[in-house]
Parts: C-alpha cells; sequence; structure tokens
C-alpha cells in the first residue's frame, strides 16, 4: 500500500454500523469477492453500484459501530475501498479493519467539509488530508510505522508470516 492514497469520496454520516455495512443475513459467505457483492446493502439496497475501484469513504463519528465482524471490512476492501476517513470509528472495528488491511484514519475536523465526489489525498505517513477539489487541507491521525507495515503487507496475518521468516 502506498504511504499516500488518491481517491474520489463516497461521503457518510454519523454512526453507520457493521449491519449497515454488511448485513447480518451475509455472514454465512466466507469468501471476499461475495462479501463485497453485498456491502452497504443495510444502509441503501444500491449503494454498492456507487463504488468504484479506489473510492474513499469519509465519514463522521463512530464509524463502524455495533458488531465486532470482520465481515464488514473485508466487504468494503473487496468492493474497492481502499480507505475510510472517519472523525471517530468504533475501536473493534478500527482493529478489524487494521487486521486485514485496509486503511482507516481519523479526521476531526475534515468529514464535514468534504463533499460526495470530491478527490482526496491522503498521506498516511505525514498525517494529512487534502480536498483537492476544494484546496483544502485537514490534519489526521498518522499511522505508527508498524501499522503502515500491516497495511503494506495486506493485513496482520500476511505481516506476521513475513516478519516471522524474516
Amino acid at each position: 500500500m502506498e504511504k499516500i492514497i488518491e481517491g474520489r469520496v463516497l461521503k457518510l454520516g454519523d454512526d453507520i454500523d457493521t449491519d449497515s455495512i454488511l448485513p447480518g443475513r451475509y455472514l454465512t459467505l466466507s469468501e471476499p469477492e461475495d462479501l463485497g457483492k453485498h456491502v452497504m446493502e443495510g444502509y441503501d439496497l444500491h449503494y454498492k453500484d456507487k463504488i468504484q475501484e479506489g473510492d474513499v469513504i469519509v465519514a463522521g463519528s463512530n464509524f463502524g459501530c455495533g458488531s465486532s465482524r470482520e465481515h464488514a471490512p473485508i466487504a468494503l476492501k473487496a468492493a474497492g475501498i481502499q480507505a475510510v476517513v472517519a472523525k471517530s470509528f468504533a475501536r473493534i472495528f478500527y482493529r478489524n479493519a487494521t487486521n486485514i488491511g485496509l486503511a482507516l484514519v481519523e479526521a476531526p475536523e475534515g468529514p464535514d467539509d468534504i463533499n460526495e465526489e470530491d478527490i482526496v489525498e491522503l498521506n498516511l505517513e505525514e498525517g494529512t488530508l487534502k480536498n483537492e477539489t476544494q484546496d483544502k487541507e485537514y490534519t489526521t491521525t498518522k499511522l505508527p510505522e508498524f501499522m503502515f507495515e500491516i497495511l503494506e503487507n495486506d493485513g496482520l496475518i500476511n505481516y506476521l508470516n513475513k516478519t516471522r521468516f524474516e
């Protein structure tokens, strides 16, 4: 994963829960591609049709609240979402997303100003979010090096397998 992510914004509000991201009826699915086909169905049955490979979700507070299942971040990643920027995340969702290699970044100030389909540039190393459409820049959390390494290796298991045998 690059330390700089650029993408088109899909905008969501506060308290987007894991059932909105992936309804519980799909928990019997295990392949990421199958999960990705049903992403955001609990929020809007046709939301997935809006998603393009490389999009960045920008949301409000408490993104990923609800259950502790990993299916929700897997579905987002499989659908083509490369990062989620939010004011805050549910802690277990944050951990699950990191474990599967989906970049999450907190930006307390930016999400309210950013609009659907704006183009943003997220610098994971410097902790900045630039709205290229509006020419505005915001501060985000910086990812510690070990977390970036997990993302770079497409998740915790791949990271551990690589570092354990080096």
